[in-house]
């Protein structure tokens, strides 16, 4: 059995870049450290690093087990943290940032109910499209939506739920135009556009049964806005077809102003994640509240 330990320290050394400065860090003998490298090398039946008179660096294994090691402690400091946390009440002042659709779509009614669960809990949420950064404007944690594959960062990511896009139009337009049976029947219709940079207004439909299946479709959008209340709000009083996250256009679905267009095809697929800066030192009233939205997201997402 490998001592948790000595992930600990290899990680350290990994990460400052040699012996003595992981030994100040972790305030341990620079030969103490060295021996538990040596036994954790020994154990795996691998060399972790290479070594010089000036410097130690990671060798390929070492670069491989880096990637586990990390993922380890991180587990363990939240299991740690996590039954810490069930003695201590959920109290104090919870900060995240969030983008202004999903706070007005998604979250409003979850933060309520955890703050009737929660008397002792202040929240302060920050609502913009406008990227921040989460260490220098304190904030605990930032809930964020992307597209693919999420990105590479020094921050702890938690998926949060899935939140594809659909087309969405309303009925009295599709009985203007005819309903489009195909992502080639759209080339006629009128369309309208959520602006992100660098993004050349196009749908990229993917069949939802066969995920090969990928249709690009290009567009010359009536309207072209960075506001998803606008765009919905066009797409409701017949303008055109528009592609948003299913769960912004549900309760016009519902009260039968948007209907879905092409509904065996997905036109982005989405997900809502948050993102940490550290596990380590999270306050109960954080965790609680971010186990609170974990619960509660994938029903807030849903279009049915």
């Amino acid at each position: 059995m490998l001592d948790l330990n000595d992930f600990r320290y290899f990680v350290e050394v990994a990460d400052r870049g040699g012996l003595s400065a992981a030994a100040r860090a972790l305030e341990r003998p620079v030969s103490t450290i060295s021996y538990r490298i040596q036994q954790l090398e020994r154990e795996l039946g691998v060399t972790l690093f290479a070594r010089t008179s000036r410097q130690v660096t990671l060798t390929e294994s070492g670069m491989e087990f880096y990637s586990h090691a990390v993922a380890t402690l991180a587990r363990a400091d939240e299991a740690e943290l996590a039954m810490r946390s069930l003695s201590k009440e959920p109290a104090g002042t919870v900060r995240f940032t969030v983008a202004t659709a999903t706070a007005q779509f998604a979250m409003a009614r979850m933060v309520s109910t955890f703050l009737e669960k929660h008397p002792k809990v202040e929240i302060v949420q920050h609502a913009g499209d406008n990227n921040v950064d989460i260490v220098a404007d304190r904030f605990d944690f930032a809930i964020r939506a992307y597209s693919g594959a999420l990105p590479d960062s020094t921050m702890v990511q938690r998926p949060l739920a899935e939140a594809p896009w659909h087309l969405f139009a309303s009925p009295g337009y599709l009985a203007s135009v005819g309903t489009p049976q195909t992502p080639d029947d759209l080339s006629g219709c009128a369309s309208l556009f959520m602006k992100r940079d660098s993004v050349t207004p196009s749908w990229r439909l993917r069949r939802a049964d066969d995920p090969e299946q990928v249709v690009q479709v290009g567009i010359r959008p009536k309207l072209l806005g960075s506001c998803m209340v606008t765009l919905k709000q066009a797409a409701a009083s017949g303008l055109g077809i528009v592609a948003l996250p299913a769960y912004v256009c549900r309760d016009e679905v519902r009260a039968g102003l948007l209907q879905r267009v092409l509904p065996d095809w997905i036109a982005a697929e989405a997900t809502i994640t948050v993102l940490m800066p550290s596990r380590r030192g999270m306050t109960a009233a954080t965790r609680a509240f971010i186990e609170h939205i974990a619960d509660a997201f994938p029903e807030a997402v849903r279009l049915d």
